[in-house]
């Protein structure tokens, strides 16, 4: 019986930035996986970018430092790319390709799984219920995660939302279900790797944990790889394994730059601030491998982190991002205190099906739309305090405001370290809204009132 063997190919046209030109390929496929060779014998490995007739476009993980077109040597496996699945992930700390940087073994698995992953079949999808409670009084109480969500951070430059991320990470829980957390960090310098280590070390000792680390000083192309590594380890998670997954993704705007910058190097007729117009489809293809699969009791929730240059929620990065994920989280520098979370230009359009009755408290709902509608006014009020100072202003507009300094300083802030559970959540949330008269309470019924209201007329 004859061996299959992989066809070696020296004819390297080529050399492109990250990119491998290679003529004279035949059978060779898009997303295919290959190694090349360089003369000293080292080997990298890449993934097949583009073909057209005999040429091969691949892009070089470890970069093409020290590759030579007259001495490199390419071969091609016949299939995508595959990484090992199964409980072996949890605990690990990795680089962005998957090696192991906590000096354990190479990850193991019973089986594998392409990256790219595999759409998920309609037909079967179930909508997300219930929550994921994250230990942050902001986002459990007006922007409720659910399970199986793909909800967005989005934050304004210069403000701590890597330290959000982690903090979530390491706080987030479903209420004693199997839980488990990938947390995907990419473009981060040392400072930052080192933060994120240490605010997720208890809950990655704990084996509750796989934690990616592609650093702003590896290849670029590798950070086009650690969101999908990260996803196609949560679905195994999910759907084999049948536990809750979050996947943290943090900061997707490096992922966008890094795109970006291989769009160009294989000369991309670029669209909007240079980015390639494939960069909506592109999103698409890691935001919508979330979800809940019916009959299996697993899901996969994504938190897609970024930031948005210059402040600009209209930049490619974040624009694209909140046409596909169901909500966003709102940083602004308008909020002086951590996490800065602007509670009105954040929304989860999940959170009907998560929050309520038998899921975290009947009057949930109802008392967020209070709070809510409470800091409207409180805006409205203080911009006419602006014009015509606060004396001037009705003894209602005052206990607005008085409403919006509670908030502020009872249920928004919060330290990095702080897991508050839901019943401080509402305990806190419960006294912001009593500082108002309870004739100002209309989105409140009269049951929730007797049991929470605590303010006086």
């Amino acid at each position: 019986m004859s061996t299959w063997a992989p066809v070696e190919y020296t004819g390297v046209a080529e050399l492109r930035g990250p990119l491998v030109i290679v003529r004279g390929v035949r059978n060779v496929g898009w997303d295919e996986y290959a190694t090349i060779i360089l003369e000293s014998g080292e080997r990298r490995h890449g993934l097949v970018l583009d073909v057209d007739r005999d040429l091969a476009v691949v892009q070089v993980l470890e970069g093409t430092g020290g590759l030579g077109a007259e001495t490199t040597r390419v071969t091609f496996a016949g299939s995508p790319l595959r990484v090992p699945v199964g409980a072996g992930w949890q605990g690990r700390v990795c680089n962005g390709r998957g090696r192991p940087l906590d000096g354990g073994p190479p990850i193991l698995g019973d089986d594998s799984a392409p990256v790219a992953g595999f759409p998920m079949n309609p037909t079967v999808r179930q909508p997300p219920t219930e929550p994921v409670i994250t230990g942050v009084s902001a986002i459990d109480a007006l922007t409720t995660l659910v399970r199986g969500q793909k909800l967005a951070v989005f934050a304004e430059g210069g403000l701590p939302h890597l330290e959000l991320a982690a903090q979530v990470a390491a706080q987030a829980h479903t209420g004693g279900e199997p839980f488990s957390v990938i947390f995907a960090a990419m473009g981060l310098t040392h400072g930052d790797a080192a933060t994120v280590r240490d605010i997720l070390e208890r809950r990655s000792s704990a084996a509750e944990l796989t934690l990616l680390l592609n650093l702003a000083g590896d290849p670029v192309i590798e950070r086009l790889l650690t969101p999908r590594i990260a996803l196609t380890v949560a679905e195994h998670l999910a759907f084999v394994l049948r536990r809750h997954v979050l996947v943290v993704l943090a900061d997707m705007t490096s992922y966008c730059e890094a795109l970006r910058e291989v769009s160009a190097a294989r000369g991309e007729i670029p669209a909007r601030r240079a980015y390639p117009g494939y960069l909506y489809s592109d999103l698409a293809s890691i935001y919508e491998r979330c979800g809940r699969i019916r009959g299996r009791p697993g899901s996969v929730t994504v938190l897609p982190v970024l930031s948005m240059p210059g402040g600009d929620i209209t930049h490619p990065v974040p624009d694209l991002t909140g046409y596909i994920t169901e909500g966003q989280i709102l940083l602004s520098r308008e909020v002086p205190s951590y996490p800065h979370i602007d509670p009105l230009s954040s929304l989860s359009r999940m959170m009907r099906a998560g929050a309520g009755e038998g899921r975290t408290r009947p009057e949930h709902l109802d008392l967020a739309a209070q709070i809510l509608a409470g800091l409207s006014r409180a805006r409205q009020a203080g911009e006419l305090a602006d014009l015509v100072g606060e004396s001037a202003l009705t003894r209602t507009d005052r206990r607005y405001l008085a409403m919006a300094q509670a908030f502020l300083v009872g249920l928004l802030a919060q330290r990095p370290d702080e897991a508050r559970t839901l019943a401080d959540t509402f305990d806190r949330a419960w006294q912001v809204v009593s500082v108002l008269p309870r004739s100002e309470l209309s989105m409140l019924g009269e049951q929730a009132l007797e049991a929470g209201y605590r303010g006086q007329e």
